[in-house]
């Protein structure tokens, strides 16, 4: 059995010859410094990443400013780029600040900063000098398990509502975000904004998860305010390491979790009266939940991108095993058995493939409802087709990463393998933006099937 290769991503869009380049280069680069024992050592650093690495990719490929504007330092770039690179990177299972500083907190920079913020920010972070982390709270709305408002997947003992985790909520992945003052309801619980002074902004709250949250050299913090009769979410910048001030913010403590996927960063913030400074120049929330949503269409395409790079990076690797190891005098592979297996699995992964090139095409304005413009394109049709994506990405990888775990035999099951490093992944990715089965019902309630749709 031979891995079949396919180069899509330009995922359903015309593969460029500019692309395919930006793919070699990617893919020569990440195999050179990257790849599961890459992973392992730069696992172990501080940052967490290896940061020489997160360097080249910024001065060859001008990755961290891939679709920002040209003006801000960027390459100006589309959806399109941005998957090819998000599935290479899976594909190595490569640890970088790439997802939370260009995917996550650079949009949302560029859609709701202020011409200094935008100028100020943006250009270093398209340099790579500058990483970022999105902090949002989990708590204060009662979804999920009970008094503490976590959000989990299923109807909790405190009438939680299963939601799926903050991050897709809040992006509009898998619920209203609009619904629900997910930042913290103005009594208690989530990230709280207030001016004591009258005039500078400052946070209490604590949030986990957050990715990169213990490097970043910026938190984009997602705080409520206002009270509860006239609340709404805000967010703000706040500089962890001193950039505003030579001590560093007062009253900020992060730490590393430990955390299942190792290859996956993640960090507890806690903010005690930390100073911070409003994301624009109105503080009256208008537009953020929107921004948020729109945002979350290109996270959700990027993010199914990356699952499918890393559902093929299972399947190869499992692929170059059963045609070397033998049994019975010849190798696994050539059983029909494992044949069928690693068809589904391979079906399953073009499955994915397909359904993220059409959300990029619908973002482009090239799906059957056009009206697309950039990678925010594509209305309510761009919304279920990026939902729909990262649903069937997120199968796609787990599929690939059982039948790693499965075709290894007895190896395959110890946490010291590969095949542990992509399971861990599928399993991690399913808790942080999903689940599955609640990006579809969202889809369907864009769809106008579920009754919900706006």
């Amino acid at each position: 059995m031979h891995a079949v290769e396919v180069d899509a991503i330009a995922v359903g869009a015309t593969a460029t010859e500019e692309r395919r380049e930006m793919r070699r280069t990617l893919r020569d680069l990440l195999a050179r410094r990257a790849g599961p024992a890459g992973s392992r050592a730069a696992v172990a650093t501080a940052e967490g990443y290896d940061a020489g690495l997160w360097t080249a990719l910024a001065g060859t490929l001008g990755l961290p400013g891939l679709t920002l504007p040209e003006r801000y330092g960027g390459a100006g770039c589309g959806l399109a780029e941005l998957a090819l690179a998000c599935e290479e990177i899976g594909r190595t299972l490569t640890p970088s600040p790439f997802l939370a500083t260009a995917v996550l907190a650079a949009p949302l920079i560029a859609a709701l900063g202020s011409e200094r913020q935008r100028a100020e920010l943006l250009p270093r972070i398209a340099a790579g000098t500058l990483t970022c982390a999105l902090v949002l709270p989990g708590g204060g709305v009662g979804v999920g398990g009970g008094s503490g408002g976590g959000f989990e997947a299923g109807i909790g003992a405190g009438g939680g509502l299963g939601v799926g985790g903050p991050l897709p909520f809040a992006l509009g992945l898998t619920g209203d975000n609009t619904s629900l003052p997910w930042s913290g309801d103005g009594r208690s619980g989530g990230i709280q904004a207030t001016r004591p002074d009258g005039t500078h902004w400052s946070l209490y709250g604590e949030a986990g998860h957050v990715l990169d949250g213990h490097s970043a050299g910026l938190l984009l913090v997602a705080a409520h305010t206002g009270g509860f009769p006239r609340g709404r979410t805000l967010l703000f910048l706040v500089w962890p390491k001193g950039e505003e001030a030579s001590s560093g913010a007062p009253g900020l403590v992060r730490r590393r979790e430990a955390t299942l996927d190792l290859t996956r960063t993640q960090a507890t913030v806690q903010l005690r009266g930390v100073p911070a400074e409003l994301l624009g120049e109105r503080d009256d929330g208008v537009g953020v939940p929107g921004v948020l949503e729109a945002v979350g269409r290109t996270v959700a395409v990027a993010l199914a991108a990356e699952a499918v790079g890393a559902a093929r990076g299972a399947l190869d690797r499992t692929v170059e095993h059963v045609t070397t190891r033998e049994q019975f005098g010849r190798p696994i592979g050539s059983f029909q058995a494992v044949k069928h297996r690693l068809a589904e699995v391979l079906v399953a992964i073009e499955s994915a493939r397909s359904l993220t090139g059409y959300a990029v095409a619908v973002a482009d304005g090239k799906g059957e409802g056009g009206g697309g413009s950039g990678p925010w394109g594509g209305g309510p049709e761009g919304a279920v087709a990026a939902g729909l994506a990262l649903a069937q990405a997120l199968d796609a990888q787990r599929a690939a990463a059982a039948e790693t775990v499965q075709l290894h035999g007895g190896i395959g099951v110890t946490w010291e393998h590969d095949a542990h490093l992509y399971f861990k992944r599928a399993t991690a990715d399913e808790l942080l933006f999903g689940p599955a089965s609640r990006l579809r019902a969202r889809a369907a309630e864009w769809d106008g099937l579920a009754g919900g749709a706006r």
